[in-house]
């Protein structure tokens, strides 16, 4: 009979592990999920959320596992660092805080701190209290890069999960059986959501997030020829297009205050209103991380032509334009380019904004492939 953990893809060992851990009631109250991005952690963590909440050890069925799946849950709380090199040691104190409260609607708390790994020790001193003996109806779920990355105290208190890599090819076939996607688009998907199973999956259902890859390639495609205000004006739309999902999230948060407006009193309704700045902030990086992705899988795709190795081309339906790319410049170039999105994606880590970062991207991108277009 299916249930949440069927959600987690590529990690079988993970999904019977926590599967075993609920039905047999052996679970813990601090989990340390580590692995590479795209391995699937975070869909895990949500699954385990479910099923802690679910009447039924997570059916897949009911409405607890419907909105802890959405992310709609008030009873599961999913952090990321608001620092610009790691967690806060105001926002570790607010965390601490709010698991004193009692749960919303559940009769367990669920709280979810991503990139772990990014917890310096000022706020993990401020933390390791709760985590090592957080109130009885809490369980955290952190999630980190690497075992070794994250601090050995927060380590010692955690029960670890480890989460293997999942290779492109793997990752694409099981997409490719989870939604019918033919197997050269399932590639294109995983490319376009940097290995994520759960977002390709996502991303298949969108035609608005299909059509906004074609549009930052044509972006890319167009560098060659574009000048300074062309390349402004470009990337500006791909931001304004790459926040177009927001407008739903928004509107979808709005009519889920609506409803608890009269149900809840005025704590509760903070706290709501706290997770949906969070939500909003996560889709916001999640959707600029795309922008990222979907340019490093087209510059891959220009190096593999450069270095003789066509076969090698992911983006298929665009072979005409990365032919063009490849024609006019070369293998050097091209890294340089990739490296150009390896410092975007840095700097947006250090709390830079990822408009000013996306339009310094594609000069840098124009100016290495081609020697073109400095802002001037």
């Amino acid at each position: 009979m299916a249930d949440v953990f069927d959600r987690i893809f590529g990690q079988p060992q993970v999904r019977d592990f926590l599967r075993s851990s609920v039905q047999s009631r052996r679970v813990t109250h601090a989990y340390l999920f580590s692995g590479p991005a795209g391995s699937n952690k975070t869909q895990a963590a949500f699954s385990l959320a479910a099923a802690l909440l679910c009447e039924d050890g997570g059916c897949d069925g009911c409405e607890v596992c419907e909105r802890v799946a959405r992310r709609k849950h008030p009873d599961v709380r999913y952090f990321y660092p608001e620092g610009a090199s790691g967690y806060l040691v105001e926002q570790v104190r607010d965390i601490v805080a709010d698991a004193e409260l009692a749960p919303i609607q559940a009769k367990r708390k669920v709280y979810i701190l991503d990139r772990i790994d990014l917890l310096g020790t000022a706020a993990a001193n401020a933390f390791l209290k709760t985590l090592e003996e957080p109130p009885g109806d809490v369980v955290m779920i952190l999630l980190g890069r690497t075992r070794e990355s994250v601090l050995p105290t927060i380590v010692s208190r955690c029960i670890a999960v480890p989460f293997r890599h999942i290779p492109a090819s793997e990752a694409a076939a099981i997409l490719s059986q989870r939604t019918g996607a033919d197997a050269a688009l399932a590639k294109i998907a995983i490319e376009s959501c940097g290995g994520s199973i759960t977002a390709s999956m996502e991303f298949l259902k969108s035609n608005e997030r299909l059509a906004f890859r074609k549009e930052v390639i044509e972006g890319l495609a167009s560098l060659q020829a574009a000048d300074t205000w062309d390349v402004i004006a470009m990337a500006r739309n791909l931001a304004v297009l790459a926040k177009a999902p927001l407008d739903k999230v928004r509107t979808a948060q709005e009519e889920e205050l609506a409803e608890q407006q009269d149900l809840l009193d005025k704590a509760a309704i903070r706290q709501i209103e706290k997770r949906h700045k969070r939500e909003l902030s996560a889709k916001g990086l999640e959707a600029f991380n795309q922008v990222l992705a979907i340019t490093s899988s087209f510059l891959r795709d220009v190096l593999a032509v450069c270095a003789g190795t066509p076969e090698l081309v992911i983006n298929y339906d665009v072979r005409e334009r990365i032919n063009e790319a490849a024609a006019a410049t070369d293998e050097a170039r091209t890294t340089r380019a990739l490296e150009a999105v390896r410092r975007c994606a840095e700097a947006v880590s250090y709390n830079v904004s990822p408009e000013t970062c996306l339009d310094a991207m594609m000069f840098e991108i124009g100016e290495a492939l081609y020697g073109t277009h400095s802002p001037r």
